[in-house]
C-alpha cells in the first residue's frame, strides 16, 4: 500500500490523508462568521460528523478510492488515536453549534460571540492534532485536556 500511495496526498507511513480535515475546516469557517452573520446558522446546524470513509465516498478527491482502501489497512497505532481525536472534535463542534443556536434563539449576541471565541481555538487545536497524527504522530489528546481548553 505504501508504494501505491507514493506521490499522492495520502501519507505513506500512516496511510491517512489530510483532505478529510476539510470537513471540519468548513464548519469552523461558518462558526467564525456566525456572530456577524447569524443567517448562516442553518448551514452550521446542517453540518454532521462524517467518518473518514463517508467523507471520501462523497468526495471529489482524485485519490478517494485509494484513500478509503488505505484507511482500512492504516496502522492501528495511527488509526485509533486519529479516530479518538475525530470523535472528540465532532463532539466539540456539535456542542459549539448548539450553544451558538441557543444564544441566537435568546438574542444573546455576547453568548454567541463568547461561544465562538471559546470553542474555535479548541476545534482548531484538535484539527491540528488530527493533522499531526496524519503526519506520523502517535499521540492523542485526553478528554481532560479538551475540558481544560474549554475552561470546564
Amino acid at each position: 500500500m505504501r508504494e501505491r500511495v507514493a506521490g499522492t496526498n495520502i501519507h505513506a507511513e500512516t496511510l491517512l490523508a489530510t483532505d478529510y480535515l476539510n470537513h471540519f475546516n468548513e464548519v469552523v469557517m461558518t462558526l467564525e462568521l456566525l456572530p456577524d452573520m447569524p443567517e448562516l446558522l442553518s448551514e452550521a446546524q446542517a453540518w454532521q460528523p462524517k467518518t473518514y470513509v463517508e467523507h471520501f465516498a462523497g468526495s471529489t478527491f482524485s485519490d478517494r478510492d485509494l484513500a478509503i482502501e488505505a484507511y482500512r489497512v492504516a496502522p492501528t497505532r495511527f488509526r485509533r488515536p486519529f479516530e479518538r481525536t475525530i470523535v472528540q472534535l465532532s463532539r466539540v463542534v456539535l456542542a459549539a453549534v448548539r450553544r451558538v443556536a441557543d444564544g441566537l434563539d435568546k438574542g444573546d449576541a455576547e453568548m454567541v460571540r463568547g461561544t465562538v471565541e471559546a470553542n474555535v481555538p479548541v476545534i482548531r487545536r484538535l484539527i491540528d492534532h488530527a493533522s499531526g497524527i496524519i503526519h506520523g504522530s502517535e499521540t492523542t489528546m485526553h478528554q481532560s485536556e479538551i475540558d481544560h481548553l474549554l475552561g470546564r
